[in-house]
């Protein structure tokens, strides 16, 4: 047996926050099975000579906000395919940013790659440029222009509704006909989180007509605001709320596969943001981080978190469920993309639209 994660007092330390750094042996996790050893098939994304390099190096240490349901087994598969031990620290998105930060002003670069909807969100100078082989399958919305950071899979934004609690046929064909829905008032919810998708709306609409639809949506349907995208999708799924004003496709997709009575809605605009992977420019072991960055970009890695309802930003991917991308993109896509000082402008204007005093 080979050890493939580190064990929690060898990994970096996240004070005053539930951070997760797990220590699995190989063999001993009854929830995941054992991924085939590299012997077996080529891998595209197996550079040879970034290997041998990376194999001279330490184990990576990957800062993600993914959950261990995915990202144990997708990190098995690189580790079996490349010897490479991982250190998977997990925590939420905001907790990343700040801890890096903090991190690196004090000299200490304790991770070596990220993989987080917050990646884009480090100052430039911390994030190396380098661009994987692998991401030239990618999306051309999904490649930083300045090679800081790639996207691993697409967040597309769009309500989701209970399909045994609203019918088909009563479903709004824009975001102006929810104010119609008097029905639904207290049976709405929304993240409080949700500043990407106001961005994308304000985008879309621009600020007098994006104001006006959502000062007559929340007058309506005097939405609950909930704290988590998934336990907004579950809570959907499981008839808590009849529809969510928005919420994130991979997850409502998520509690559909797992066989939810939940189904998404695209409506113009439907908002579109990145989980991006990104190297620290200062890594201790830079080769092993490169090779952890073009991993997530193959079809192993994409190919593995589609399983989840994640949804791919390589053409070559199958969404799950199959037709997802095409059906999104029949209505207007709108990318966002901001540095935290405009997320906080922002989410003050969120908060303010939809949490009135």
């Amino acid at each position: 047996m080979g050890e493939l994660f580190a064990a929690v007092g060898r990994a970096p330390r996240f004070s005053g926050a539930v951070v997760i750094a797990i220590s699995l042996l190989a063999g001993l996790s009854p929830g995941f099975s054992e991924a085939p050893p590299s012997t077996q098939q080529p891998r595209s994304w197996l550079d040879t000579s970034l290997l041998e390099a990376a194999k001279r190096e330490g184990p990576v240490v990957v800062y993600t906000s993914t959950n261990e349901r995915e990202g144990l087994p997708l990190f098995k598969i690189f580790e079996h395919a490349t010897g490479i031990k991982v250190h998977y620290i997990r925590a939420g998105d905001g907790m990343l940013v700040s801890r890096s930060m903090i991190e690196a002003r004090a000299g200490q670069n304790s991770f070596d790659a990220i993989f987080s909807t917050a990646a884009h969100k480090l100052p430039q100078t911390m994030l190396a440029r380098y661009v994987p082989p692998e991401a030239k399958h990618l999306i051309p919305a999904a490649r930083d222009p300045d090679g800081r950071w790639h996207g691993v899979y697409a967040n597309y934004n769009t309500p989701a509704y209970n399909t045994k609690m609203i019918s088909a046929s009563a479903l709004p064909k824009s975001y102006e006909e929810f104010a119609q829905r008097k029905e639904w008032a207290g049976k709405t919810a929304i993240d409080g989180t949700d500043a990407d998708w106001l961005k994308g709306f304000f985008q879309h609409y621009g600020e007098a007509k994006a104001t006006k639809i959502i000062k007559s949506m929340v007058g309506t349907l005097k939405p609950v605001i909930t704290d988590g995208h998934l336990a907004l999708a579950r809570s959907v799924g499981a008839g808590e709320y009849a529809i969510s004003l928005n919420n994130y496709v991979m997850l409502s997709n998520n509690v559909k596969l797992a066989g939810g009575p939940i189904e998404i809605v695209p409506l113009d605009p439907v908002v579109l943001f990145f989980a991006g992977v990104a190297v620290n420019a200062k890594a201790k072991n830079p080769n092993a981080a490169r090779l952890a960055a073009n991993f997530l970009l193959s079809r192993d890695g994409q190919g593995h978190l589609a399983k989840f309802g994640r949804l791919p930003t390589r053409s070559d991917v199958e969404s799950n469920p199959p037709g997802t991308i095409e059906r999104l993109h029949a209505k207007t896509v709108v990318t966002t993309l901001f540095r935290p000082e405009d997320e906080r402008k922002w989410q003050q204007t969120f908060n303010a639209l939809f949490k009135p005093r």
